[in-house]
C-alpha cells in the first residue's frame, strides 16, 4: 500500500511540478530540439574554430618551446666554445709572455755583455790615454827638470853655460833619476 501511495504522490508531484514550472509536452519536445540545435551550430560555428585557434596557439607554443630548447643548446654549445677559446687565448697569452721573459732575459744578458766589452774597451783606452799622459809629463818633466839642473848649475858656477853643456847636464841628470 506505500508503494501505491508513494506511486499517487509522485505523480502528484509531476503534475505540480509540471503545472507550476508551466512544463508542456510539445513545448518541451520543441526546446529539447533547439537545445541541439544551438549545441550543434555553436559546436560548429563558434566551439569548433575556436578549438582550432586553441589547437593552433598550443601549436605555436610547442614549436616556441622547442625553438627556445634549440637556443638554450646553441647557448651552452657558444659558451663552451668561448670558454674554449678564451682557455686557447690564455694560454697562447701565457706562452707569449714566457717567450718575452725568454727573449727579454737573453737581450739584457746580451746587452750586459755589450756593456761590458764596451767598458773594458774605455778602461783599454783610459789606460792607453793615461800612460801616454805619463809619457808626456815625464818628458815634461825630464825638460823642465834638466832645464832646473842646467839654470841651478849655471847660477853656481856663474857662467854661462854652452848647448853642448847643458845637453851633458841633462843627460847625467836624467840616467840618475831613470835610475
Amino acid at each position: 500500500m506505500f508503494s501505491v501511495l508513494a506511486a499517487a504522490a509522485q505523480s502528484n508531484a509531476f503534475e505540480t511540478i509540471k503545472d507550476t514550472f508551466g512544463l508542456h509536452g510539445a513545448y518541451f519536445a520543441a526546446q529539447v530540439i533547439n537545445f541541439f540545435l544551438v549545441v550543434f551550430i555553436l559546436k560548429k560555428f563558434a566551439f569548433g574554430p575556436i578549438q582550432e585557434i586553441l589547437g593552433q596557439r598550443r601549436t605555436r607554443i610547442l614549436e616556441g618551446e622547442e625553438k627556445l630548447k634549440r637556443i638554450e643548446k646553441q647557448l651552452a654549445d657558444s659558451e663552451a666554445t668561448t670558454a674554449a677559446a678564451i682557455a686557447k687565448a690564455n694560454e697562447e697569452a701565457i706562452r707569449l709572455i714566457a717567450e718575452a721573459k725568454e727573449g727579454a732575459a737573453a737581450f739584457a744578458e746580451q746587452k750586459s755583455q755589450e756593456a761590458i766589452a764596451h767598458a773594458q774597451q774605455i778602461l783599454v783606452k783610459a789606460e792607453a790615454a793615461g800612460n801616454a799622459d805619463r809619457e808626456r809629463i815625464s818628458t815634461e818633466l825630464k825638460r823642465e827638470f834638466g832645464r832646473l839642473v842646467a839654470a841651478t848649475t849655471s847660477q853656481v858656477t856663474g857662467k854661462v853655460l854652452t848647448a853642448d853643456d847643458q845637453q851633458r847636464i841633462n843627460e847625467e841628470a836624467l840616467s840618475k833619476v831613470g835610475n
